[in-house]
């Protein structure tokens, strides 16, 4: 499997951390919750957390506060499929390839629901075939892109498809919870919208760079199901994120690695190009830390975190395309994600 392009969508509206704790502070919601939540909510906001600003779709912040199922629902259905298009439409553009060469389209979110799925969205907006191959990937938060390229490349395996249309899209303020839990306050400080879509084919590109697919390997342990999830209540997603996150991010990350590593033959130190997944600045430093990396191994995924925030599935396509813009070095790149499980997914790519 190679990529033959990237493509990447994200709201019009940029905050700051500055903006977010202002308009905070001058909601209802400000007294709603108790002092220590207060607290916490103005020392995520104030201290350097590797996030200066996110996009978020919505016209104002304060709008953010209007957290009731039906709005929120509603900023999904308003959002998800707009970014989905828009993301889909650079992939599609900048690969040279026609809607009507995909086969197949995967669609990949965790923030919302829609039944039909967004695949049929995609379809809709981007003039894909109706006898496209669509799925629709839910359930699988922060480490969903790497499920999505699997999907693709045992369809491109199989022969049944010639080219892949791969979506990730979060709409993440569409998922918004408050409540005095410092993690649910962590989380809302932390996520912001956008979305990443890859045009995924059997054969490499003309005249571009070579991003080729060799290896794969995953890990999912449903006995830290509790560490990082959604849960329903009151008719809204309410995220789970506790204090262990970073530590199991990085195990994960560090068993994942040495099992595709081992398949493919390759060693750690022949590793040239990072691309992580950042669910936080104290994770990136864990995996900073746990695989022994050099300090401007992860300079991408944290220039990423810094301007959009923790954009949860569609994170990687961020980083990837950053280091292709770059003209990072080629040889081995290792691209990592992980989230609700606790899962890990990885992937070894041979870039040219």
């Amino acid at each position: 499997m190679y990529l033959q392009a990237i493509g990447t969508a994200l709201p019009d509206r940029r905050y700051t951390k500055t903006e977010c704790w202002e308009s905070f502070a001058a909601s209802d919601w400000f007294h709603r919750l108790d002092e220590r939540s207060r607290a916490i909510a103005r020392l995520v906001l104030h201290r350097d957390n590797g996030i200066v600003a996110r996009r978020l779709a919505v016209d104002s912040l304060e709008k953010v506060f209007d957290i009731d199922a039906d709005t929120l629902h509603e900023r999904f259905c308003t959002h998800a499929p707009r970014l989905s298009a828009q993301a889909g439409r650079a992939a599609l553009e900048r690969a040279g390839i026609e809607p009507d060469a995909i086969d197949a389209v995967i669609v990949t979110t965790c923030t919302g629901y829609l039944c039909p799925g967004l695949s049929s969205y995609a379809i809709e907006s981007l003039g894909l075939r109706p006898n496209v191959l669509a799925f629709d990937l839910v359930g699988q938060g922060c480490a969903g892109a790497l499920p999505n390229w699997q999907l693709a490349s045992a369809l491109l395996g199989s022969e049944q498809c010639a080219h892949v249309l791969s979506i990730c899209v979060e709409v993440s303020s569409a998922a918004m919870y408050l409540d005095d839990d410092p993690g649910v306050l962590i989380s809302a400080c932390l996520f912001g919208d956008g979305a990443g879509a890859a045009v995924l084919s059997r054969r490499p590109p003309a005249q571009r760079r070579s991003v080729r697919w060799v290896q794969t390997a995953s890990l999912t342990r449903p006995a830290e199901r509790d560490a990082l999830r959604f849960e329903q209540r009151a008719g809204l997603l309410r995220n789970v994120l506790t204090r262990a996150v970073p530590l199991l991010a990085a195990e994960h990350a560090d068993e994942v690695l040495s099992t595709a590593l081992a398949r493919a033959g390759v060693s750690r130190n022949q590793i040239s190009g990072w691309i992580m997944h950042a669910g936080g600045r104290d994770v990136l430093m864990a995996l900073e830390s746990r695989l022994r990396l050099a300090p401007a191994a992860l300079d991408h995924s944290r220039a990423i975190l810094r301007e959009y925030g923790n954009l949860s599935s569609a994170f990687v396509y961020f980083v990837l395309e950053a280091a292709l813009i770059d003209d990072a070095p080629g040889g081995w790149w290792w691209m990592s994600s992980f989230g609700a499980g606790f899962s890990c997914h990885g992937a070894l790519l041979d870039v040219e």
